[in-house]
């Protein structure tokens, strides 16, 4: 994030800890008011009301970005004052108007806290976006007369100009309408979160014509885009409340005694709470990526809005829901903080529209896919480039003309993965390209691609049907190598996985040793000059292709079970090494399992110190868990789904679109937690142990995926095709995925343990 950002954070953080707002709030609403002026002072001089309204009037012509990280401050304290309302929405409203004099000199008390105003567009229950008011105005004899009413208004008291819509003869227009204008009836309503609310009435209420501050179709574009910035504010705040709401659960969790230990020691209540975790941290990914891709003029802004306002509102309300349960009777009451937050969190939620209501409209608006099928590319494929500043439509575009020049069409689509036989001839030609390392680094033969790039590499990959070659040298080997190997070791192997001269495969589960991958047996005892490995390795995928393979081996069995492994690569054509496939579900020859019979391997085989593989595996799962957290699957059988409901006439069915707006924002959740972990991974950093949660959504959304296919195909689902379940396929591999690299339980085992620190029983 940039410098003011974290200038206003600072900001939020400094005067919110001045007193406690959520108690504020309590006293606040036993008083009979919403929020203090003397803070909302406090908050004027800080200089929130100023951000998003222009220099040229005065304020400082900041962003949406500055502007969430107060209010995701504000959530987290609960803050009792109109931000959102009177500071987001409002402001950015007349910012957006023409400047005029009298909109300007508004502006000014507003920004100086000298005033309050509040935003009265909304007529009717659930509206989202501003359609023409019933409220009507007229201009007679230099007068503007208001006759009409609206509803949901916030602040909803002590408020000292109301800006309100109407329709008239010039079309939609704005009007400044002063608290006490003869003719305004003003009735308030408490909220669950104490907070007030206003319904207003015009019955032949007149104005100045100076006071009408805008007219026809500007008004519109104003105020929709005032509503979706205040709800990326909202979701922000949603943010912050449910960071907090999960922090004290956990704290309560660790104290709170049942059956003579701590109730947070209990593994259901342990994933309960990583599961509430999981949403938290989509919806702060999904708010980052929109801090980091829309602004306030982009053309983006509806679906940014309802994306991210989705997301936090799911995710708050289901954290601050699971916490009064956690917390039991006493989260029931009114005494508890829990409580509170879940207040707040329902009517934040509700307000400019709620969860469901929002993943319809971002179906609605989301920017239409780019269309570059057709697009010649012109001159040469580059084998390097500066990656980074290419603009992403024409990354994309190249991939694609690549694609179709060079990728075998009868290999596009392919289910299940391709053996090597099969996709050898493909690996070649990235090879030659100097593409087949597109998350490499430069200096050892890759694209080095940034994170956005990367994800648009899979992208493209996946929607032309391009086959997952075996690849466990690029994705895991290598990349362990570069940071543990030698530079012999580098010099040595590197550069045949790059030109598939060595295929590679994974030897790490064992029978009896899966999940609990420390538990393993197979042994590599050195005598002389080399290790004489003995035992059996399973789940290898595709280990009948490969030449080579990497695997932990025990090599001590004095101490604790994760010492005394050791990290071990392997010649699969060596004297005493039998493989034998294994078929899946789906009938493919997938995986094989590998037994070792006094295999000889030279000691310079062995990865890093003797003894230490631990850490080397627990870096490689690191990585195997970010690959499985890709949108490559989950993107696959998705088009799958998409294609079917075209096909059965279900893409407009009122039935599924709920279903299919949820599925496609899961998926686009993920893609921002991918782009999380692969930024991490591109500063050279070590993946922390909180890459298990995008594992497990990544696997988990496959499959909720896989279950819609096969309900949207009804009995074409479990059809044949030479053999192949095509549309059970997707959900065979989800579940295989919930099964490797650690299964989901043990993912969130580690998550309660490793991130959540819950108490162990």
């Amino acid at each position: 994030m940039n410098a003011e950002f974290e200038m206003f954070r600072d900001s939020a953080r400094d005067l919110l800890s001045r007193d406690d707002p959520l108690q504020r709030r309590r006293l606040l609403a036993q008083q009979g008011k919403g929020y203090s002026r003397e803070v909302w002072k406090q908050i004027a001089d800080a200089g929130w009301l100023s951000i998003l309204v222009p220099e040229d009037a005065g304020g400082l012509g900041l962003s949406i970005v500055e502007v969430t990280a107060i209010a995701e401050e504000a959530g987290f304290a609960l803050l009792p004052e109109p931000f959102i309302a009177s500071g987001v929405q409002t402001m950015a409203l007349l910012a957006a108007l023409p400047s005029y004099d009298r909109i300007n000199s508004l502006l000014a008390e507003l920004m100086q806290g000298e005033r309050v105003a509040a935003l009265a567009w909304q007529e009717q229950s659930g509206g989202l976006d501003e359609a023409e008011p019933v409220s009507r105005y007229h201009l007679i004899d230099g007068e503007i007369i208001l006759n009409g009413h609206k509803d949901f208004v916030v602040p909803g008291n002590d408020v000292d100009v109301y800006l309100v819509t109407a329709s008239g003869e010039q079309g939609s227009g704005i009007f400044r309408v002063p608290d006490d204008s003869p003719g305004l009836g003003i009735q308030t309503r408490h909220l669950a979160d104490r907070q007030l609310q206003a319904s207003l009435s015009f019955k032949d209420l007149r104005l100045p014509a100076d006071n009408g501050l805008g007219y026809g179709p500007l008004v519109s574009a104003a105020l929709n885009r005032a509503n979706d910035l205040a709800r990326i504010a909202q979701a922000a705040e949603l943010y912050g409340l449910a960071r907090r709401v999960l922090d004290t659960t956990l704290e309560y969790l660790h104290t709170r005694q049942q059956f003579g230990q701590a109730i947070g020691a209990f593994q259901g209540i342990q994933h309960r709470m990583v599961d509430a975790y999981m949403l938290v941290q989509l919806s702060g990914c999904a708010l980052d990526a929109v801090r980091l891709e829309c602004s306030e003029k982009s053309a983006g802004l509806t679906a940014a809005a309802s994306r991210v306002k989705a997301r936090a509102s799911e995710a708050a309300l289901h954290v601050t829901r699971l916490s009064v349960q956690m917390h039991g009777a006493m989260g029931y009451t009114d005494e508890a903080n829990v409580g509170h937050a879940l207040k707040r969190a329902l009517c934040l939620s509700q307000w400019l529209g709620g969860a469901a209501a929002h993943r319809l409209r971002y179906l609605q608006s989301r920017p239409p896919a780019q269309v570059l099928e057709d697009s010649p590319w012109v001159g040469e494929f580059p084998r390097d480039a500066d990656w980074e500043s290419m603009p992403e439509p024409a990354f994309r575009q190249m991939l694609r003309a690549f694609f179709k020049a060079h990728y075998p069409d009868h290999l596009r689509h392919r289910i299940g993965r391709l053996h090597w036989a099969e996709i050898k001839d493909w690996y070649f030609t990235l090879s030659r390209q100097g593409w087949i390392a597109p998350a490499w680094p430069k200096e050892h033969g890759g694209m080095a691609l940034p994170a956005d790039k990367l994800l648009a590499y899979i992208d493209e990959q996946e929607k032309y049907g391009v086959g997952r070659p075996p690849d466990q040298g690029l994705t895991m080997l290598g990349p362990i190598l570069m940071r543990f190997g030698t530079a012999q070791q580098r010099e040595r192997y590197l550069p045949p996985i790059l030109s598939g001269e060595h295929v590679w495969a994974q030897g790490y589960s064992e029978p009896n040793a899966g999940s609990d991958l420390a538990a393993l047996r197979c042994s590599a005892i050195q005598e002389g000059g080399v290790f004489v490995v003995n035992g059996q390795k399973t789940w290898s995928t595709l280990a009948q292709d490969a030449q080579f393979m990497f695997m932990l081996v025990r090599t001590d069995n004095s101490g604790k079970k994760q010492y005394g492994i050791s990290f071990l690569m392997v010649d699969l054509r060596a004297p005493g090494v039998t493989v034998r496939p294994i078929s899946t579900l789906s009938g493919e020859q997938e995986f094989c399992e590998v037994f070792f019979d006094n295999v000889q391997v030279p000691l310079d085989n062995l990865v890093g110190e003797l003894h230490q593989g631990w850490s080397i595996a627990k870096e490689l799962l690191g990585f195997e868990r970010l690959f499985s957290g890709s949108t490559k699957h989950s993107l696959y059988a998705l088009a799958q789904l998409e294609q079917t409901a075209h096909a059965t006439g279900q893409s407009t069915d009122p039935a599924f679109l709920p279903q299919y707006a949820a599925l496609l924002l899961d998926v686009e959740d993920l893609g921002a937690g991918y782009r999380r972990f692969a930024e991490i991974v591109k500063r050279g950093e070590t993946l922390p142990a909180s890459v298990s949660w995008l594992k497990v959504w990544a696997t988990e959304t496959h499959e909720r995926i896989s279950m819609a296919l096969i309900d949207a195909s009804a009995e074409q689902a479990v059809w044949l095709n030479e053999g192949r379940a095509e549309r059970l396929a997707p959900l065979y591999s989800a579940m295989a995925a919930k099964i490797f690299s650690g299964t989901n339980e043990v993912q969130r085992n580690i998550l309660a343990k490793a991130v959540l620190g819950m108490p162990s029983a």
